[in-house]
This record gives C-alpha cells, sequence and structure tokens, in this order.
C-alpha cells in the first residue's frame, strides 16, 4: 500500500502545485489538501476537504483517511489575503498546534514535513556571514511573520521530542522566487522604483520555486531527510546587482522611510511591506546549506543567480500594465512630496 498524505495550504499556489505534483508520484496512493476555502486551480489528483486547521476537526480528517504523512504548507507570510494581523497569527500559529495535537493523536502517522523559513534568522547588522541551523536569530523576533515561523518551529520540535515514532523534516526555505511566484519579495521586484535603505547594499539569498517543489518532494517521500534543514540555490547576489538586471531605478531612502513607504504601498496594494522585509532589504540574509548537501544529499537546480534570472526572464515587457505603473508611480511621487514637505522628519 502507498503513502496517503495530507497537504494543508491547497488554497495558496504553492501548497496548491505542491499537492498536485507529489499525487504523481507512484509511491503515492491518495493525497488530501485542506484548507479553509477550496483552491481555484486545477485539483487533480487531489482530494480537497474543507477544514479548518484550528479546529480539533483536522485530528478526525486524519484518522479517517489513514493518512500516515503530513505536509504542512500552511504558515502564511503577509496578512493582507487573511483579514489581518490578529487571523493570520491563529492560523499560523494556533492552527499549528492544534494540527501537531491530531498528529500526536494519530497512532499511524508516519512522516511530518513542515515548510519554514530562513526568515526565523532574522536581519540585522549583529548577523554572520552565513547561519547554520545551530544558530539562533541575533535577536528574537518579536512580530509578524518571522515571530510566528519561529514559535511554530518550536512547536514542532516539541511534537518531536513527543513522537519520536515519527519522521520529523523541516525546511528553512530562502526567498522563493520563479515564475509566476505571487510573494512579498517577488511584488518587490516588479515595482517600477526599487526602493532601498540608503548605505546598505544586502546580500540577497534565493530558492528557485521549482527546487522548493523537489526538495518538498524529497523530504516527503525519504526516510533519510530528517531534522531541520536550510534549502537555498548556491550563492548571493546584491541588492543593486538585482536592481540592474531588472534594469530598474533604485530610490535610496532613509530607513524610517522605507517603512513609511511601506505603509503607502500596502493602502495602493502594491507591494506588502512588513518590518522583516524593511530589515532583510537593509542587512540581507545568507545561510549555510552544507547539511541540505551533505546529510540530505539535496542539490538545488539552480542557484541564487540563475533563479533570479529565471524570474526576470519571466516578466513581461513593461512589467506591469500602464495602468499600474502609472499607479504606482504616482505612489512613489505623493511620497517624495511627503519627504520634501517635511513629513518624515526624525
Amino acid at each position: 500500500m502507498g503513502r496517503v498524505v495530507l497537504v494543508t495550504g491547497v488554497s495558496r499556489d504553492l501548497g496548491l502545485r505542491f499537492a498536485r505534483e507529489i499525487a504523481t508520484d507512484p509511491s503515492v496512493d491518495r493525497v488530501i489538501g485542506v484548507d479553509i476555502v477550496p483552491p481555484r486551480g486545477d485539483t487533480a489528483g487531489v482530494d480537497f476537504i474543507r477544514a479548518d486547521i484550528r479546529n480539533p476537526v483536522i485530528a478526525k480528517v486524519i484518522v479517517k483517511e489513514e493518512v500516515d504523512t503530513v505536509v504542512h504548507m500552511s504558515v502564511i507570510a503577509t496578512p493582507g489575503g487573511v483579514g489581518g494581523r490578529v487571523t493570520m497569527k491563529e492560523l499560523n500559529v494556533i492552527g499549528t498546534m492544534q494540527l501537531l495535537a491530531a498528529c500526536q493523536r494519530a497512532p499511524g502517522l508516519q512522516h511530518l514535513v513542515v515548510k519554514s523559513t530562513t526568515t526565523v534568522y532574522g536581519a540585522s547588522n549583529r548577523d554572520p556571514a552565513m547561519f547554520t541551523e545551530e544558530m539562533d536569530p541575533k535577536r528574537t523576533p518579536s512580530s509578524g511573520y518571522s515571530r510566528d515561523a519561529y514559535e511554530v518551529e518550536g512547536y514542532v520540535r516539541g511534537f518531536a521530542r513527543r513522537r519520536p515514532d515519527v519522521r520529523v523534516a523541516m525546511l528553512r526555505a530562502a526567498n522563493i522566487i520563479g515564475p509566476d511566484v505571487q510573494s512579498p519579495i517577488t511584488h518587490y521586484f516588479k515595482l517600477p522604483v526599487l526602493p532601498t535603505v540608503l548605505g546598505f547594499d544586502p546580500r540577497l539569498q534565493f530558492l528557485h520555486v521549482d527546487d522548493l517543489m523537489a526538495v518538498l518532494r524529497f523530504a516527503t517521500l525519504s526516510d533519510s531527510a530528517v531534522g531541520t534543514v536550510n534549502v537555498a540555490g548556491d550563492g548571493v547576489i546584491m541588492l543593486s546587482q538585482a536592481a540592474r538586471r531588472l534594469g530598474r531605478t533604485s530610490l535610496p531612502l532613509p530607513s524610517f522611510a522605507v517603512g513609511g513607504l511601506g505603509s503607502v504601498l500596502r493602502r495602493g496594494g502594491l507591494a506588502d511591506f512588513s518590518p522583516e522585509q524593511v530589515g532583510f532589504l537593509t542587512f540581507g540574509r545568507g545561510v549555510d546549506t552544507t547539511r541540505m548537501r551533505a546529510e540530505w544529499a539535496f542539490e538545488p537546480q539552480h542557484t541564487t543567480a540563475s533563479a533570479f534570472a529565471d524570474f526576470v526572464g519571466s516578466l513581461p515587457p513593461g512589467i506591469r500594465a500602464p495602468g499600474h505603473l502609472a499607479s504606482a508611480d504616482h505612489v512613489l511621487a505623493g511620497l517624495t512630496d511627503q519627504l520634501s514637505g517635511g513629513d518624515a522628519r526624525g
């Protein structure tokens, strides 16, 4: 009998794409996709069950469907699509707690895979050149997505101690990039002008979306995939290099002004700037991937540079429709007017 895999977060593109891909593997009998709203895309090969992982009913789903493998992909990076920060934290943290409680009570569960993020390391002027998996952030995250991911990882480690019979794999993925990826960093790179933090040129590290799918598949099906592993394309690029490859003009601003711009862009629906995003665009972040290669024997097909090049090559001429470009230019012009008028005084 083959695997029965439950994938959370299938209403979002990455979750649904992975559910569809793992369903094609001959060692998998069934794939069950779970979310609070139905997926928008093709669900061929995936049995969708409408369920909220914050509700204990998820335990009944796992037992009734005889799930032996859970892939948790529903930790949300931005609050905009779920109605605000409070709901985002409930879905991320409370949802994970309930899901893990359900997994703990499921005697047939054998494998748990959790997609985490390198955002747990934060971004500060005290960071090492490369974070290894044993390192903690120099400043414990206090809010937002990074705080949620930090708490989620703590609950996953607790589950692993309570259920040593379950193979647990946790992937700390670098910023995902590639054609059709919708995320805060891809929205940022689609702006007609790139706001940057004056005096800083951060190192950026990316993971191509195809490599994310490949490493998730490996972690789901391979018994050798155990523990917490950094996953990223080889190498880094500087933000200034990224701007040149995009053919973009940079707009250097003081850090407080970049935060103000983020608020303006959020209200305009053009990009979602969080404190984590501003920190990343100030100090950058690099992670060591030795464990990924040595212990998991996984090698991404794309480097950071080639992943970014594929993203750039997928963008249509002009990046956005003329109306969208005009609205973005209007927002940036409005911010410039505010700054020149003294609204951004320190």
